[in-house]
């Protein structure tokens, strides 16, 4: 049926939707092109948050709620397929913007781009609009917002009447952000983007094809950004609980009903 993801495949309790990048791109521009009132939650997941969601029941429940998880990260596709439940491929969250960008110039969406540092977001807006002309951009914010300004980021996205929101303010805050004022974003669609604006305003550089190919892009990530190592203390622990599981039977609980979006 047109509109609607395919089934979830379960890996350690949190349903991922089995999508190529096209496909992902196929299912989000419909729900733009819908006009839907509610704000459809898009989640791009990756290793640390699904060890996160083990331990954060909340976050379990917000994964298992969100409209649509796309594996992003050599580690979840690796899980998938260890546990006999593979995926397609690795929808990585910056291909999905740049795929995104590029459908979206040619049928008049219009982007907002909320996160990081200051003038972060306009410049990833300006390079955006470089690379794919005719691609509108809503506006932009950065992600530095005090709580007292909550309600003007809110109406200045209501206001700007978007098609697609994208979100970078880091996970799992941008997640919790979207599921919390998804009723009051005005906006389609909206996606949580990690530190992809940073890559994509030229702040930082993302990893050679050849790394990326090799599955060492977080390695080279984290050489321009140390800060991000102890973040990525959590992957052996990551990687040790997916040997645990059984292959057997590993994504049981496939045919599951994941927890419906609360209305």
């Amino acid at each position: 049926m047109a509109g609607m993801p395919p089934e979830r495949r379960n890996v350690l309790g949190v349903g991922i939707h089995p999508l190529t990048l096209s496909g992902a791109v196929e299912l989000i521009g419909s729900w733009i092109n819908s006009g839907s009132p509610v704000t459809r939650q898009v989640v791009t997941l990756n290793p640390e948050m699904l060890y996160r969601a083990q331990s954060d029941p909340a976050l379990r429940d917000l994964l298992n709620g969100a409209d649509l998880v796309v594996p992003d990260g050599h580690g979840i596709v690796w899980a998938g397929r260890r546990l006999g439940c593979p995926f397609p491929e690795r929808v990585a969250g910056i291909d999905l913007i740049s795929s995104l960008a590029e459908r979206g110039a040619r049928q008049g969406w219009r982007f907002y781009l909320l996160g990081a540092k200051p003038g972060v977001a306009a410049a990833a807006a300006e390079n955006l609009c470089r690379s794919y002309p005719g691609l509108a951009i809503a506006g932009a914010e950065h992600g530095y917002f005090r709580k007292d300004e909550l309600a003007r980021v809110l109406a200045g996205i209501r206001a700007a009447r978007p098609d697609l929101l994208l979100v970078g303010l880091g996970s799992p805050r941008q997640e919790f952000f979207i599921w919390a004022h998804r009723r009051e974003l005005g906006v389609p669609v909206a996606i949580g983007v990690g530190g992809s604006f940073d890559v994509i305003s030229g702040r930082l550089r993302r990893a050679p094809r050849i790394l990326q190919r090799l599955r060492l892009e977080w390695l080279f990530r984290a050489i321009q950004e140390p800060r991000r190592w102890r973040r990525l203390l959590v992957l052996p622990s990551y990687v040790l609980l997916v040997l645990r599981q059984p292959r057997e039977g590993g994504c049981r609980g496939g045919k599951k009903v994941f927890q419906e979006r609360k209305k």
